[in-house]
Formats: C-alpha cells, structure tokens, sequence
C-alpha cells in the first residue's frame, strides 16, 4: 500500500503543469520600446533557471515563441528577447534581411539591445538569477556571443547556425560564458575565415568553446519552415535539428548545475 501510494506521488510529482506565457513591456538605454515574451512551467514554484532566447533575422515570431516553450517544457523560465523593438512585424525575406543588416553592421546597438533583454529577464520574480544563460538561432546565434564580448555574466551561450566572426570585446568586460557554438558543417553562409577569427577569439580571450559540426546541414537546419524561403544554402535537416537540441540539453543542465 505504501509502496503505491508512493508511486502515486511521484507521478503527480513528475506530472507537466500548465504553461504560463506573459509579454513583457521594456525599453532599451535609449528608451526604445521592446517587447518580450515569458513562458514557464507553473507546476514548479519558486525561482528556477532561466534562459534568454535571441531570435532569428524574422524577430520574434511564432518560432522563437515555440522554442521557449520548449526550453520552459525543460523545466526553466524562458524569456524570448526583442531586439527590433515593439510593433515591428516583417513578413518577407527581403523584410528581414533589411532589419537585420544594421544590427550585424554595428554590434554595439546589438549589445544594447541584448543587455535590455537580460535586465528586464532579472527583474521577472520566477527567475534564479545567479543561473542565467542564453540561446539563438541564425541572426540570434551571433546576438548571444555578443551578450559574451559584452560580459554579460551568463552561466553559458548556445549559438544555433550562427553567424560567428571577430569582433571587439567591450572594454572592461569579464568573459566568464561557457560557449556551445552549434554548426552546419555544409552551411556556405559562415566564412572559413570568419570562423577560424573566431575560434582564435574566444582562445585569446579564455573562452570556453567547444564547437559542434553536423555533416551535410546547412544553414538554417533546426527550422523547418525555412524551406518555403527557398533560399540557397539554407535547408531543414531533422537529424541536426535533433542532436544539437540534445546537445544544448546537455549543455545547459551542466553549467546550472556548476
């Protein structure tokens, strides 16, 4: 009887609750208005570890919600970051290409924006925030090195078929973020030259990288509408798209637990 009645409880234990979703109100430094969005597991109480998302050249967008309840679903409070701003919906390559080229061009308004995002995530009561790390995809892959070259102080990084090159670490910054640089061996959008200035960046400035390929994927793997874009070089790979969400599992429950 004891035995079933303890079966019991650990199924309830173990059971998913609801999921919690808000929007959040925030500005940048320079009062531009943003708009994120919290998602969470309410059947934990209490602070947990949370997990800023940087989304892709889309903003944020139904997919980049989709992967913070997937990350909330992990037992964490996700929080996907705005870094066009409040009220920008683009709905077309072109669209996207053109709000995203001047973030990748000055990488100091990206930093800013990203900071914003961390400090509204510190100010959200379900968040521990002692463990704080940070995942993105495309465009937002390299937003969360930046967050590292900025010295924000997150327990890790997760970059997604991000677009990783050299640039200026900001003067005075701490690099302390573990690095998990997730890669489409057949991706033509990341530069031989690029990437190998990137390694020897994260060397010199004590980095903890670790870089993995999957053969045959290209850019773009992990979504899968990203072939309605027919775009070249970008292309869904189910298989990719499965180990480096298994890899960031990993990696995530190793440096909050650390």
């Amino acid at each position: 009887m004891k035995a079933a009645a303890f079966l019991l409880l650990l199924t309830i234990s173990l059971a998913p609750g609801k999921l919690v979703t808000r929007t959040v109100d925030y500005t940048d430094a320079s009062g531009r208005p943003l708009e994120g969005y919290i998602v969470y597991d309410d059947v934990q109480s209490g602070p947990r570890p949370g997990v800023i998302i940087v989304h892709d050249w889309r903003g944020l967008s139904d997919y980049t919600k989709m992967r913070a309840e997937m990350i909330a679903k992990l037992g964490y409070i996700a929080f996907a970051a705005d870094i066009y701003g409040k009220g920008v919906h683009l709905n077309s390559v072109p669209e996207f290409s053109q709000e995203m080229a001047p973030y990748k061009a000055d990488r100091t308004l990206y930093r800013t924006r990203a900071h914003a995002a961390y400090d509204a995530f510190l100010k959200q009561p379900e968040v521990d925030k002692s463990r704080i790390a940070a995942i993105g995809y495309c465009f937002g892959g390299t937003g969360v090195i930046e967050m590292v070259r900025d010295g924000l102080p997150l327990k890790g990084a997760v970059t997604f078929h991000g677009g990783l090159d050299a640039r200026p670490v900001t003067p005075g910054a701490k690099i302390t973020a573990p690095v998990l640089a997730l890669c489409g061996a057949a991706d033509p959008f990341e530069q031989p030259a690029d990437m190998l200035a990137f390694i020897q960046q994260m060397h010199d400035i004590g980095a903890d990288l670790k870089i993995v390929e999957y053969p045959g994927a290209q850019h773009a793997f992990t979504d899968p509408g990203v072939d309605a874009w027919h775009l070249d070089g970008a292309k869904y790979n189910a298989s990719a798209d499965h180990k480096s969400w298994q890899a960031m599992k990993e990696f995530l429950h190793h440096v909050f637990q650390s």
